[in-house]
């Protein structure tokens, strides 16, 4: 049979997640394998209309399609999804439709559930024949009981194939509302919202005001007494995608470092705002590719956070709620970079005088809490997110992010080691031999002792 493997690293032949590929190819020789680099020449790509339809006619060929990629902020590079992208735009959805297909990605497994579900609601859209996702640890390959699940799984993906197997569908397509944002009268002075001095940002895609994101931005811009700053990001000079060189890794310092303008454009604009508005409009099943490249060059710093302390939300224009998956890795980017998520205002629900109305009030908040400093406890998505980073870098993954491993080592991030919690460690030296004891264990009301240091707080009156 005749494979053709979508190669979604910017690496190209030399990923680490197309070894994975390289070793089914040597375990079933039988079969053809088509690799095309995909991430590594989307520019090519792009503008050589013939090679697109070269690849797309590849595809069609094909017994089968798999999709491989690295993640990429909780996702794919900004490179393969371009390609994504184009495949609609350009109208060749045909060529996937009813081809059997997987989805391989390779991570520490941060996000990795994002990353899949992007791309399993993308081979849905095309009509695919989704058999799986195979999540890997990047250092799977290395262990003999994980080649040979790994072997299993793709063994799995032929039968298929070969036996035309039934597959199910996860994804209903999106419904587009025929919606034209109308904003009402301009507010007046008594109405508008005070900046107090606060440094507002926002950042978008798209800032036509013939558009319903456009307007959005402008209704936003005009709740405010004084001027912030709007931003479009198609302006920014930042001359390509992360191409995964991992060069930042050692000093946070990029390899476009001097070719373009992004890093001072990131340093000296969005890092020094109070307040860090996103705005742009959903294509496909995430925001552009545009954006993306945005979040993946911002990469450079690797994990340690740049946006420290904002109050930060979204403007979306598009069907965002009919995607659980994007809004999940919005609020998950706001708490791991230890800011404040306080919304996501879309155009998908409600009248034009029902999104004005919420606007304002998303100026409002985004004021009020930057004035009290206020930063609301973090969730699991930030709190498992976090920690996930910091025992990968304390452990195997040190001398690659070296930089991060002396942020998280200055800034006390190791000491949030379970075993480094003191008063834990005293508690239990002291209670376990006793929980161990019948009749004390017995007598013991564990409601009440939980309770106990609660009551005191709540009885304490300079508390």
């Amino acid at each position: 049979m005749k494979f053709a493997i979508l190669n979604g690293s910017p690496k190209g032949a030399e990923s680490v997640t197309m070894q994975y590929i390289l070793y089914i190819k040597k375990k079933h020789p039988e079969h053809e394998y088509n690799i095309i680099n995909i991430a590594q020449t989307i520019k090519k790509i792009e503008n050589d209309e013939k090679r697109f339809e070269d690849i797309i006619l590849q595809i069609k060929e094909s017994d089968g399609v798999m999709w491989g990629f690295p993640l990429y902020v909780m996702l794919v590079c900004s490179q393969y999804k371009r390609f994504i992208e184009l495949i609609f735009e350009r109208n060749a959805e045909a060529a996937f439709e009813n081809k059997y297909t997987f989805v391989l990605s390779t991570s520490i497994h941060f996000y990795d559930h994002t990353a899949q579900n992007y791309m399993h609601s993308i081979c849905d859209d095309l009509k695919m024949k989704y058999v799986g996702n195979y999540p890997a640890d990047s250092w799977d390959l290395l262990y003999p009981k994980r080649r040979a699940r790994w072997l299993l799984f793709v063994e799995d993906f032929i039968n298929h194939v070969e036996n035309k197997y039934p597959t199910s569908k996860h994804y209903t397509p999106l419904k587009m509302r025929d919606f034209k944002y109308t904003p009402g009268k301009e507010l007046d002075d008594s109405n508008k919202i005070d900046t107090d001095g606060k440094k507002i940002l926002v950042l978008s895609d798209e800032t036509n005001e013939n558009t319903n994101l456009g307007k959005m931005i402008k209704r936003f811009k005009d709740s405010f007494s004084s001027e912030i700053e709007i931003i479009n990001i198609n302006d920014i000079d930042i001359k390509g995608g992360c191409i995964s060189c991992l060069q930042c890794g050692y000093d946070h310092k990029c390899s476009y470092l001097g070719k373009d303008g992004f890093i001072e454009f990131w340093e000296n604009v969005v890092m020094t705002s109070d307040i860090l508005v996103f705005a742009g409009v959903i294509k496909d099943r995430y925001l552009s590719s545009r954006w993306k490249m945005v979040q993946d060059r911002a990469f450079y710093m690797t994990h340690t956070p740049t946006l420290i302390g904002k109050q930060m939300g979204y403007i979306i224009s598009g069907p965002f709620n009919q995607i659980p998956n994007i809004a999940q890795t919005f609020q998950a980017h706001v708490e791991i970079q230890d800011s404040n998520f306080v919304d996501t205002i879309s155009d998908e629900f409600g009248t034009s005088e029902d999104i004005d109305a919420l606007l304002h009030d998303f100026a409002r908040r985004l004021v009020t809490y930057s004035n009290v400093n206020y930063i609301k406890p973090i969730t699991f998505l930030g709190e498992g997110g976090k920690k996930m980073f910091r025992d990968d870098i304390y452990g195997r993954n040190r001398f690659v992010f070296l930089a991060d491993h002396e942020y998280y080592e200055k800034h006390g991030f190791y000491d949030t080691f379970p075993q480094n919690d003191e008063r834990a460690k005293k508690l239990n030296e002291k209670l376990i031999p006793l929980m161990r004891i019948d009749r004390v264990r017995n007598k013991i009301n564990m409601k009440q002792e939980f309770l106990r240091p609660f009551i005191k707080v709540i009885e304490d009156s300079n508390k």
